[in-house]
């Protein structure tokens, strides 16, 4: 086929495919917008403390602050603060991390714990959730929700882990989130 030798010469055809079979573009719903704008939990997370709200705690602590600036030493903290920072890029879902970030089992799914040995072969454990309906936030939420310290070779009893629950429940019981 022999090029046209300037630009009026060349013609434009009409598309000769076939139309039957495409699809046609749909109108979008607002809830279906809405989902797609939504965090995602493949997103890097954002690490946030859970802040007790005033008309449960008039103090309006946060738990997890709490036992990491007062319950772990130096190192322990570190070590937490580390893994944190690691399974928030992963993201959690996709974090390996040895022991370190585990999804817990049983009564307390849904629950996560990030885990660091201390002194005196105890293990500290700090207690976390996976947020992506936190209402204005952009980053789904890593929320560090409390933590206990155990010694070496035992369990948490059923009211700690109750305790813990407790604290879960609170936190999502309001949108926007109370966090720190």
């Amino acid at each position: 086929m022999p090029t046209p030798a300037s630009k009026e010469e060349a013609v434009m055809t009409p598309d000769s495919r076939s139309k039957r079979g495409r699809k046609t573009k749909q109108l979008v719903t607002y809830e279906e917008m809405e989902r797609r704008i939504r965090p995602s939990s493949d997103d890097t997370h954002e690490i946030v403390f859970f802040k007790r709200h005033k008309d449960d705690d008039p103090t309006c602590l946060t738990p997890a602050r709490d036992f990491m600036n007062n319950d772990c030493p130096p190192a322990v903290r570190s070590k937490l603060q580390n893994i944190l920072v690691a399974v928030a890029k992963a993201p959690p879902k996709k974090f390996v991390g040895g022991g370190a970030w585990e999804a817990m089992s049983g009564e307390m799914s849904g629950w996560f714990e990030a885990r660091a040995d201390g002194p005196g072969r105890s293990h500290y454990r700090l207690f976390c959730r996976i947020d992506l309906e936190a209402i204005g936030e952009a980053r789904p939420l890593l929320v560090l929700v409390t933590g206990l310290k155990k010694r070496f070779m035992t369990t948490f009893s059923s009211s700690d882990y109750a305790k813990i629950k407790a604290l879960g429940i609170e936190y999502f019981s309001r949108n926007p989130r109370s966090t720190e």
